[in-house]
Parts: structure tokens; C-alpha cells; sequence
């Protein structure tokens, strides 16, 4: 039976990582930690563009082909990993990729979780702070660099993985593939839980479920030492919502200065 692939493309810190484990206390569904799947669309995506052999014959023959290969490719991962008929895939990469999904199945969706932007810098700097005993890939005291809190959140700023999923996030709206997207704000989730999943399940066109929020059972597992410091997927022993913290960890002067800096994220996402 063929396989109804979901994709959940959220930003780092968010949520992504209880979303999903909220979605596998359904029966119907098999949920994904940090997928590989994505990884291996694009690495054939690159040899479909980059062969000679590929080159060398009708071009939209070999279209045809590729996508039709890709088709197969995603429904034969996912029949190798589990018998359920509906998979929440999850991956960073999907969302900016949402026109090539559109040539893979007929009307993809993708959730995106999205969280205040400070809180996830908050986060990004506790997870430095508690691991001073591991590389942190962040620092270097010759050249002065990362040695202080702003110079860190400069570097993730500038790359992997805030500022990226920031910039593409920003494309997406700037592409309006966003009116394609379900975005859930992680204080929805943990404030409104039944509610939020409501609509999650309305989005995807799927019966709704009952969930149990008193404890999420953590059921989508990975090895945190390769993602690093910064990748902890484990959940909280509790579902709650914690205080907002980032002022007390970054400082009024920097919140103010990365709120200013994503004013179009928090038009869009906080602006009531």
C-alpha cells in the first residue's frame, strides 16, 4: 500500500522534535527523528543534474525518469522502516524545497514549527554554557572569536543552523510557498496542545487523534553526539511550558537588538 508522506521542516529549538513525538502516540502513523531522506532526494537531485550520461539523452525523458525514480525511492525507505501508511518526515531542508516536493506528489504539506527568535538564541547559548567539557565548534581564544555572547549569537546568526533556517524561512514568504505550509508556534503547542494538534490533523486531512499531554513518551530516537552540543533531542520529563527565559540568559540589550533584527519574523508570527 502506498506510503502518505508529511513533512515536518520547523526551525532549530522549536519543537520539531515533540511535534513529532506527539504525532507517534498515533497509531496511524510512523514519525521520523532527524531523517536521512532529504539528504538522499538532493544527493540524486545532484547527480541528476551533474551526469553525462543523464545529459546525453532526452531531457524530459530523463525528467520522467528521475522523478519517477525518486518517487519509488521515498515509498521503498519508508516500506523498509515501518508497515504504517502514514510517515511525519522530519528534516530542515524540506521546506525550502517545497516546488521540487510539488514535482514528487500532488499537493505536499509541510509543518513548520517556528518559536520567538530569542528564545531559540537563549537556548543555542544554554546548551554552550552546560557543555564547557565538549567542542563546541564555536569558539577559538587566539582569534578572538565566539569569545563572547553577541560574537556567538553573530555566528549563528551567519550560519548553521539558526541563520540559514532563518533565511530561508524568510524566502518562503518572500516565494509565497507559505500559503502551502501549516506554521505552528511552539508556545501554541504548549499552551493550547489539543487545539494546536486539531489543527495539524484538519491540515493534513486526516482524522483527528486524542492525545495524552500529561507525559510525551519519547519515541523517535538519535545518537545527539553527531548532530553536537547544540542538537539535544531528548524531550523534558514534563509537557510544560517553561517561562520565557532569553532576557535573563542574553540581556535586555540583545534581545532588543535580535528582535529589531528579525522585525519581519515577528511581524509575521508575534505581532499581536
Amino acid at each position: 500500500m502506498k506510503k502518505n508522506v508529511y513533512y515536518n521542516s520547523s526551525l532549530p529549538r522549536a519543537g520539531s522534535t515533540l511535534l513529532s513525538n506527539i504525532v507517534a502516540q498515533n497509531p496511524d502513523f510512523y514519525c521520523t527523528p532527524t531523517s536521512g531522506l532529504a539528504d538522499l532526494v538532493l544527493n540524486s537531485r545532484h547527480g541528476y543534474i551533474t551526469s553525462q550520461a543523464i545529459k546525453a539523452q532526452d531531457a524530459n525523458t530523463m525528467e520522467t525518469a528521475f522523478f519517477g525514480y525518486i518517487r519509488a525511492g521515498i515509498q521503498g525507505y519508508f516500506h523498509g522502516i515501518t508497515e504504517k501508511n502514514n510517515v511525519l518526515d522530519k528534516n530542515r531542508d524540506w521546506a525550502i524545497h517545497y516546488k521540487l516536493l510539488e514535482k514528487i506528489q500532488e499537493k505536499p504539506k509541510v509543518i513548520c514549527m517556528v518559536r520567538d527568535v530569542r528564545a531559540i538564541y537563549s537556548s543555542m547559548e544554554k546548551n554552550f554554557r552546560k557543555n564547557p567539557h565538549k567542542e563546541n565548534h564555536v569558539q577559538n581564544a587566539v582569534k578572538l572569536v565566539g569569545t563572547t555572547l553577541d560574537k556567538r549569537i553573530d555566528i549563528w546568526a551567519d550560519g548553521l543552523p539558526v541563520g540559514i533556517a532563518m533565511d530561508r524561512l524568510k524566502d518562503i514568504f518572500q516565494q509565497g510557498l507559505d500559503k502551502h505550509m501549516l506554521f505552528v508556534r511552539y508556545e501554541d503547542l504548549m499552551s493550547r496542545p489539543k487545539e494546536t494538534m486539531d489543527k495539524v490533523y484538519d491540515y493534513l486531512g486526516v482524522d483527528r487523534f486524542e492525545h495524552s499531554f500529561d507525559k510525551i513518551e519519547q519515541l523517535t530516537h538519535e545518537d545527539d553526539s553527531v548532530h553536537g552540543i547544540y542538537g539535544d533531542h531528548a524531550l523534558r520529563d514534563e509537557f510544560k511550558m517553561l517561562p520565557n527565559d532569553f532576557e535573563e540568559v542574553l540581556g535586555i540589550e540583545l534581545s532588543h537588538k535580535i528582535k529589531n533584527t528579525y522585525q519581519w519574523f515577528f511581524n509575521k508570527f508575534y505581532s499581536y
